[in-house]
């Protein structure tokens, strides 16, 4: 209750904030509307049904493809910090490649793959891999020796080793590398709603653009940070409850 308090404080106080700025007269009220105005408009969407449509499928995009690029590079982090020849010819590649904008590959991504469901979760899929992904190997990489010293003594079995000693080691890492990957799936979901989407909070974005509804596009931006905000304090609600080393943050 704290938490969510100590969330939502600062959130209250912007909100008032912006709406004393935007009917002072300082900015144009048409292209900045306040946030009464953006609350009507969620009123608006709430009651056509486009408001639950657009979150229900904006999410569901999200968090798919954040769990697919989480898992991938978990596996892909903890096979390349600990295995030196997966790291040899993977590490390479992955360095190149995820150097490349996630938004960059939408074009191809839509050519390969249409503009369907799988293009929307492999981009991103994608742009989750990378950071969670280089987490995970610096985590899995950088287990303290005596650590290992230890599991060693103790006859260990190599399975036994990996869930009691290099996966707890690394999970801080990981969890760092799983936040910041849901920052980039709710990113890329509202990128990858720009094309090819009938649904969803990019698409409501989108539209409303070209009906010149600021108000709505406003609405459905911060309806599309608040779920993304969520959707990190849960996680970092049931890391902390489950897995008591890793720090609070």
């Amino acid at each position: 209750m704290k938490r969510a308090i100590s969330f939502l404080l600062p959130l209250v106080v912007l909100v008032v904030f912006l709406e004393i700025v935007a009917r002072s007269g300082i900015v144009n009220i048409t292209l900045f509307p306040p946030p009464t105005a953006w609350g009507l408009a969620l009123l608006e969407m709430a009651k056509s049904g486009e408001l639950g449509r657009d979150i229900a499928t904006s999410l569901w995009r999200a968090l798919a493809g954040l769990v697919i690029g989480s898992v991938l590079g978990i596996l892909a982090g903890l096979a390349t910090g600990r295995i030196k020849a997966i790291e040899s010819s993977l590490s390479p590649i992955f360095n190149v490649v995820r150097s490349f904008p996630p938004v960059a590959i939408i074009p191809l991504v839509i050519v390969w793959l249409g503009i369907g469901e799988p293009a929307k979760l492999f981009s991103i899929s994608f742009a989750v891999f990378f950071p969670v992904w280089i987490s995970a190997h610096t985590g899995a990489h950088n287990v303290p020796q005596n650590y290992l010293h230890a599991a060693k003594i103790l006859s260990c079995t190599a399975g036994r080793k990996f869930s009691k000693v290099i996966f707890p080691s690394a999970l801080p890492f990981i969890v760092a590398g799983i936040r910041i990957g849901i920052s980039m799936a709710f990113i890329m979901v509202f990128v990858s709603e720009l094309a090819g989407a009938s649904a969803g909070l990019g698409y409501q974005i989108s539209v409303s653009h070209l009906a010149y509804r600021i108000d709505r596009m406003i609405a459905a931006l911060v309806v599309l940070g608040i779920l993304a905000a969520f959707t990190d304090l849960l996680f970092t609600s049931v890391v902390r409850k489950y897995f008591h080393w890793v720090k609070k943050s």
